[in-house]
C-alpha cells in the first residue's frame, strides 16, 4: 500500500509580521489561518469582484527604494481575470504619478480592490508583466480578503472621461504645506504602501486601507504623522513591513475634489507609547516622517458622496487626538480634587438616580477600568467639613463620560438626590478600585447583582459588549439581576439594548422579590432571590468566572453557596467595597490585596505629622493612625474607614505601617491607608505627610 506523506504548507508570513503576531499572542493561530486563507490565486468571488470596480489602489517602489501609494481610475471593466493566477489591468501610463515609476515590467506591486459603497475589499500582491503602455498583467503571489472595518460608505460618480489627465501640474516638495496639512486633518481614511525584501532577492509590496474618525492622523509640529493602529485582522502586513525596513508611502484622497496627496518617507512602529492608554481603541501607534511630498490637484476623475448613515461602526468606537490629549492632561492631575459639572440627571428607578459629570477645568477625563469607583467630595449643610464618598462608575471606559448612579440612602446620597441639580459642581478625584473584568477572556462570565450592586456589573457588561464588537468576539455573559420590585429595578432599557447588541451572547435573568403588577416573561424571569437553586436550573454545565455585587448578606450567601458547589475561590470576584467585604475561604481574604503584610507594633511609637508640625504618641490598642490624627485636631480625608476606597491614602516619609485589616484599595510601598493602619513592629519613629 502506497502512503503519501502530506507536506505542511509554508507560512505566508515574513519575520516582521511574525514578530508582531507573537507580541499579540496570535502567532500560532495566524500560522494556521494564513495557510488556509492566503492563496496564490484569485478565487471565483474575487475574479468577479474586480471587474465591478471604478478604481484600484496600487502600491509600488521606485528605483531609489521609495514606496508610493496611489489610486488609479477607469470605467468598470478595466480590471479582469483571464485565469485564476492573473489580474489584467487596463490603465495608461500617468507620468505625474510618482507611483508610476515602480510599475515597469518585472516590478513587484501591491493592489487593493475596494468598493467604498459596500465595504468589500480584496488584497493582492504580485509581479507585473508589461507588454504595452496602456495595460499590464499581474501574476498573483498572494491574494486574500480583508475585513470591512473602518471604511466609510461612499457612492461614486465620474467627473470627466477617465482617460483625460488633470490640467493642473503636480506640486512637489520635501515637506507638508498648509494645503497638504488641511487635507490630512480632515481625512477619515488613507492608503499606505509598504514592502519587504526576501532572502532570495525578491520583494513583496503591500498596500492597505486605514480609517478612523476625521483627524485620526495627528500632525506634529515637526511634520511627523502619528497614526493609531486599531484592532484588525492581526496579519500585520503593513506594520510588519515597516518593522523590517522602516519605509512607507501614503496617499490621502480628497473625495470631494479628486485631489491626491502622495507621501513617501520613513516610518516606525511604536509598541508601548504613553498615548495608548489615552487613545480609545488604539492597540499601538506608528509614526511617519514624509521625505517626498507630491500634491496632485484633480488627479482623479472620480467624485464621492458620503452617505448620511455611512460612518463605520468600528470607527465610531475609536477615540481622537483631542480626547487623548485631554486624558493625558487629566492623568497629570490624578491626585487632585477636580471640579466636575453635573451635565445631566436621570432617574433610573424609584430610588436610584444617575448623575452625569463633565470636567470644567480644561482637562479630560481620567480613563477608568470597568467596575471602578469615583471618589467625590461635597459640602453638606450641617457638616463642618466636606464629606467624601465613593460611588461606582456605571459606565464603561469606552463611554468617554463619568456617570455615578446613586441609591437614596445615607447623608451624602440624600444630599445628591435632594440638593444637586444640573449645572452644579461636584469635586472628584481619580477613579480607583480593583474590581474589574477581562473582556477578552474566553471563559463565560456570570454576573450576579442585587439592588444597587448592578452599577459595577453594568459598567463591566458595557465594557464586554464594546470590546467584543470592536474585536469581533463577545465574551459570553450571564447576568442575573435581582430587585425587590419592578419599580426599584434600574437600567431596564439600557440592559435590554446591550443584550440585543450582543446578538444573543449576553443572556439576562431578571429576578423580583415582589411581583405585584409585573408580568412573568415580560417583566421578570424568576421570583424570589438569586441562590444556588436558581443558578443550577438556569446555567448550562460549564466552567465560569463569577462576579458578585450587592448587599453584604447577599454577597456572603452567594459566595458561600458557590464555594459549596466547589467553585474555586479564585473564580469568584466580588466588589470588596465598604461594608460589603467578604469573608472568604480558600486562602484569599480580599479581591486583590495590595499592601504588604507586616506585624503591628506592640510598644508605643512616636508619630510625626510633618505638614502640620505636630506629633503624637501612638499606643498599642489605641486605634488607627487616622484616629490618632483626628485626636490631634487634624482632618485627613477619608470615606469608608475600611481600607477599601483609598480616600485616606497618605505618603509615608519615614518608617513603616501595619494594617489592622487587609485593605483592598491599591497602595504604594511608600504610602499608607491610615484608616486601618498602625505603626509596624520594630519602628521607633513614623513620619506621615499630613
Amino acid at each position: 500500500m502506497l502512503v503519501l506523506k502530506q507536506t505542511e504548507k509554508p507560512s505566508p508570513w515574513h519575520d516582521g509580521e511574525i514578530a508582531l503576531q507573537e507580541r499579540a499572542g496570535v502567532a500560532e493561530h495566524m500560522k494556521d489561518l494564513g495557510a488556509r486563507i492566503v492563496r496564490d490565486h484569485l478565487i471565483d468571488q474575487h475574479r468577479q469582484f474586480y471587474p465591478q470596480l471604478p478604481f484600484i489602489v496600487l502600491g509600488s517602489v521606485d528605483a531609489d527604494g521609495n514606496p508610493w501609494a496611489t489610486l488609479r481610475a477607469n470605467y468598470p471593466g478595466f480590471l479582469g481575470s483571464p485565469d485564476p493566477y492573473t489580474l489584467s489591468v487596463k490603465l495608461k501610463r500617468e507620468h505625474d504619478d510618482p507611483a508610476d515609476r515602480g510599475m515597469e515590467d518585472g516590478d513587484p506591486i501591491g493592489m487593493l480592490g475596494i468598493e467604498l459603497q459596500t465595504r468589500r475589499r480584496n488584497r493582492l500582491n504580485g509581479n507585473i508583466t508589461r507588454n504595452a503602455a496602456d495595460r499590464f498583467d499581474v501574476g498573483v503571489v498572494q491574494s486574500y480578503g480583508n475585513c470591512p472595518q473602518y471604511i466609510q460608505l461612499r457612492d461614486f460618480g465620474f467627473s470627466r472621461e477617465p482617460g483625460l489627465s488633470s490640467a493642473v501640474p503636480p506640486v512637489v516638495a520635501d515637506a507638508l504645506d498648509a494645503r497638504a496639512m488641511a487635507l490630512i486633518a480632515k481625512s477619515d481614511a488613507f492608503f499606505v504602501a509598504s514592502y519587504s525584501e526576501h532572502g532570495d532577492g525578491g520583494r513583496q509590496v503591500d498596500v492597505s486601507h486605514r480609517g478612523g474618525k476625521p483627524g485620526f492622523v495627528r500632525i506634529g509640529e515637526d511634520g511627523v504623522l502619528t497614526i493609531p493602529d486599531f484592532a484588525g485582522n492581526l496579519f500585520f502586513n503593513t506594520l510588519g513591513n515597516i518593522l523590517l525596513n522602516g519605509r512607507a508611502g501614503l496617499v490621502f484622497v480628497d473625495f470631494d475634489s479628486g485631489d491626491l496627496l502622495q507621501l513617501s518617507g520613513d516610518a516606525e512602529v511604536i509598541l508601548d507609547p504613553p498615548e495608548i492608554a489615552a487613545f480609545q481603541g488604539a492597540e499601538r501607534l506608528w509614526r511617519f516622517r514624509p521625505r517626498r511630498v507630491v500634491y496632485r490637484a484633480d488627479a482623479l476623475p472620480l467624485r464621492w458622496q458620503s452617505r448620511a448613515d455611512g460612518q463605520s461602526p468600528n470607527a465610531l468606537m475609536t477615540g481622537d487626538w483631542e480626547a487623548a490629549a485631554g486624558r493625558i492632561r487629566a492623568a497629570e492631575m490624578a491626585q487632585r480634587w477636580r471640579p466636575l459639572r453635573v451635565g445631566a440627571i436621570v432617574d433610573e428607578s424609584a430610588g436610584i438616580r444617575s448623575f452625569h459629570l463633565e470636567p470644567v477645568d480644561g482637562g479630560g477625563l481620567i480613563a477608568h477600568d470597568a467596575g471602578q469607583y469615583l471618589p467625590i467630595r461635597v459640602a453638606v449643610a450641617g457638616e463642618d467639613r466636606p464629606l467624601i464618598r465613593t460611588y461606582t462608575l456605571s459606565v464603561a471606559p469606552s463611554d468617554n463620560r463619568y456617570r455615578i448612579s446613586v441609591k437614596r440612602e445615607g447623608v451624602v446620597s440624600r444630599h445628591l438626590h435632594d440638593n444637586i441639580g444640573v449645572g452644579d459642581i461636584i469635586e472628584a478625584r481619580a477613579p480607583g478600585g480593583t474590581f474589574g473584568i477581562d473582556a477578552l477572556e474566553q471563559r463565560p462570565a456570570v454576573m450576579l447583582a442585587a439592588g444597587i450592586g448592578i452599577t459595577p456589573l453594568l459598567a463591566m457588561l458595557r465594557h464586554v459588549v464594546y470590546e467584543g464588537l470592536r474585536k469581533r468576539r463577545i465574551r459570553p455573559v450571564w447576568l442575573f439581576y435581582a430587585a425587590r420590585s419592578k419599580a426599584e429595578r434600574a437600567f431596564d432599557d439600557e440592559i435590554t439594548a446591550l443584550v440585543a447588541a450582543s446578538g444573543g451572547v449576553v443572556r439576562l435573568v431578571r429576578v423580583l422579590g415582589d411581583i405585584s403588577g409585573a408580568v412573568e416573561g415580560q417583566d421578570y424571569d424568576a421570583q424570589g432571590r438569586i441562590d444556588m437553586a436558581l443558578l443550577s436550573a438556569a446555567l448550562p454545565f460549564n466552567d465560569y468566572d463569577f462576579y458578585l455585587c450587592g448587599p453584604p448578606g447577599f454577597m456572603q450567601s452567594v459566595y458561600d453557596g458557590l464555594r459549596g458547589l466547589n467553585v474555586s475561590d479564585g473564580r469568584i470576584h466580588a466588589e470588596a467595597f465598604g461594608v460589603a467585604s467578604l469573608s472568604r475561604s480558600g486562602g484569599a481574604s480580599v479581591e486583590a490585596p495590595s499592601a504588604e503584610v507586616q506585624a503591628a507594633a506592640d510598644v508605643p511609637v512616636p508619630v510625626y505629622f510633618m505638614q502640620s508640625a505636630k506629633e503624637a504618641r501612638w499606643e498599642p490598642e489605641a486605634g488607627t493612625l487616622l484616629e490618632l490624627a483626628e485626636a490631634r485636631g487634624l482632618q485627613p480625608e477619608f470615606s469608608c474607614r475600611l481600607g477599601n476606597c483609598g480616600s485616606c491614602r497618605t505618603k509615608v516619609l519615614s518608617g513603616a505601617v501595619a494594617y489592622t485589616r487587609q485593605p483592598t484599595a491599591e497602595v504604594a510601598k511608600d504610602e499608607a491607608l491610615i484608616c486601618c493602619a498602625v505603626p509596624a513592629k520594630g519602628e521607633t519613629r513614623l513620619e506621615l505627610d499630613l
